[in-house]
């Protein structure tokens, strides 16, 4: 028994390409230990200073709620930037992670905090 054809995704009509920006994340924990609050900033490469708005900050209550919001986000652990960005995080309580690509809605899904 055959399964049916998994469509492609170069066919046209099928994806439709969302724009994605190139930018960074900047990441700031405030406080310690389990009490820690952690807020996420993006900052848009391709924006023109002025011009775009950038993002909202996200925030994150406690190192796993951190760690889910970037797995939401798309970001690669196995990257060694990634990885030594948040023992930055730990050690320093700031750090960026570099070289990301995100579009509008995967920057949106999280509520913005007050800044």
């Amino acid at each position: 028994m055959s399964s049916p054809p998994i469509p492609q995704a170069t066919e046209p009509g099928l994806v439709r390409d969302k724009p994605k920006t190139r930018g960074f994340l900047h990441i700031v924990r405030h406080g310690t230990g389990s009490n820690a609050m952690y807020v996420v900033t993006y900052h848009d490469l391709d924006a023109k200073q002025h011009e775009d708005p950038q993002p909202e900050p996200m925030a994150a209550e406690g190192a796993q709620p951190l760690i889910e919001l970037l797995e939401e986000l798309g970001v690669d652990f196995r990257l060694g930037e990634v990885r030594g960005a948040l023992e930055d995080i730990l050690r320093f309580g700031s750090a960026n992670i570099p070289d990301l690509w995100f579009s509008e809605e995967q920057l949106t899904r999280k509520g913005p905090i007050d800044s």
